[in-house]
């Protein structure tokens, strides 16, 4: 994974590029920024709502923070976006996260 230092350059070129956003995200988790990461989170969400792994980690990140309820609204998003793209594996990766929260 580039550094945020090179993420940050690509972002300059194409600011609302998802994956360069989610790659920022994952680096500030990673980093245990988490309160940035939700930021990145959220503007990759922004930019492409089928970003179905985004709500995953966001979700990880805000659960990180003590902030259970947003964490379990996101992965309901999630779930619910998974399901729309008809993406079976993230379906099953939120919805396990989901039982584990409720």
């Amino acid at each position: 994974m580039p550094s945020l230092e090179q993420l940050e350059k690509l972002l300059a070129v194409d600011p609302g590029d998802a994956f360069l956003l989610y790659g920022m995200a994952q680096e500030h988790s990673k980093q245990g920024g988490h309160g940035k990461a939700v930021e990145f989170y959220d503007r990759c969400l922004a930019g492409d709502p089928a970003y179905c792994y985004a709500y995953y980690h966001k979700a990880r990140s805000l659960e990180s923070m003590g902030k259970r309820d947003d964490a379990v609204a996101t992965l309901r998003a999630g779930l619910k976006a998974a399901k729309a793209a008809s993406d079976s594996h993230a379906a099953s990766e939120i919805s396990a996260f989901l039982d584990e929260l409720t």
